[in-house]
């Protein structure tokens, strides 16, 4: 029996588990609860956003301030990075924005499912972001994007170990963009799972443990944003390094 399906495990949280099962060519495209909770993650951002908005008062609610905000701080994001050429990409990177933000901070109720604890996720999300700004780059500049991997002002001398080291690190931004999240994700709820099991096995003199999860949980709450604020702004990076190839 593997760690993941002791019973207690703290990894046990992670499984992947088909709830429709469904083959299409040959490959598996079941239904699983990673599938429904981003449904919910989905449902839960429009109808949050729409119930916010249902009024459009000119004094706004709470509720309204929270998405008015939400609209400015990633609306500030994209100016200050990547200028007014970012406008046209606002509305991708709210969505990414909103979506990981969701999906980290629902994981972190009781029961749930978090869907950015698996690399595949983050990684699907980094490589349509390294792909699309590679592909924004390549229409806008042509042959002249590949100046991005060679500085400025370099000696010629060095310039050919200066245009691999920048090459390496250019494909690899999706894997450390993928890896942060999902391994913030997944050190973090470990950890509430493991003191949570503490609480649990020591019953009253569990207090102290109980003490120490409301403070890691109001940590990873913070995390969770942190996560996803992130992704974002470096996102908005990469777009601005596409645009404009800046060194």
């Amino acid at each position: 029996m593997t760690v993941a399906h002791a019973a207690g495990s703290p990894l046990e949280q992670f499984k992947i588990t088909r709830l429709v099962e469904m083959e299409v060519g040959g490959l598996d495209v079941s239904f699983t609860n990673s599938a429904v909770w981003m449904v919910v993650v989905i449902v839960a951002i429009s109808v949050s956003l729409l119930f916010a908005m249902r009024k459009g008062s000119m004094v706004p609610g709470r509720g309204q301030s929270v998405a008015e905000l939400s609209y400015e701080f990633v609306a500030n994001m994209v100016r200050d990075n990547v200028g007014s050429a970012g406008r046209a990409y606002f509305p991708f990177i709210f969505s990414l924005f909103m979506f990981i933000l969701f999906a980290n901070i629902l994981g972190l109720i009781p029961y749930a499912f978090t869907v950015t604890s698996h690399i595949i996720v983050t990684f699907a999300m980094a490589i349509t972001v390294f792909l699309g700004v590679t592909v924004i780059g390549l229409i806008k500049h042509r042959m002249r994007f590949f100046t991005l991997f060679l500085p400025k002002g370099i000696p010629m001398v060095i310039a050919p170990f200066l245009v691999i080291i920048e090459l390496f690190s250019y494909l690899a931004r999706p894997i450390t963009l993928s890896l942060r999240l999902f391994a913030n994700m997944m050190a973090g709820h470990t950890l509430l799972k493991v003191f949570g099991g503490f609480v649990v096995a020591l019953g009253f003199l569990g207090i102290g443990p109980f003490v120490f999860i409301i403070a890691l949980y109001g940590l990873e709450l913070m995390v969770a944003f942190l996560q996803a604020y992130v992704f974002a702004i470096l996102t908005c990076l990469y777009l601005n390094d596409a645009l404009h190839l800046h060194h």
